[in-house]
């Protein structure tokens, strides 16, 4: 329950963006599980294609924000370990 608790926090070590877009794929793989299953049994899943697509933008969305941040953070960090050079020459 305290690990719950801890994701809302500012300071913890989980990835939000990354459980958001680990969940809506998970829900797309559950689509696709349903409609496979109910296609092989003759019966047509109804399943409106905006719910699908935004769950499709929610899970690149999400993936791409972590990448971004993650790239920039390899930017900022290098420009914060070459200014640490400068100063100490």
């Amino acid at each position: 329950m305290n690990r719950v608790i801890n994701i809302f926090k500012d300071s913890n070590d989980i990835n939000e963006k990354t459980i958001v877009g680990f969940s809506s794929f998970a829900v797309m793989v559950i689509f696709a599980i349903a409609d496979i299953v109910s296609g092989s049994l003759g019966k047509d899943l109804i399943i409106n294609e905006f719910i699908y697509n935004s769950f499709l933008i929610i899970t690149l969305g999400s993936f791409g924000i972590a990448e971004v941040g993650r790239i920039a953070n390899v930017f900022t960090n290098k420009k914060d370990n070459s200014n640490e050079q400068l100063l100490t020459e």
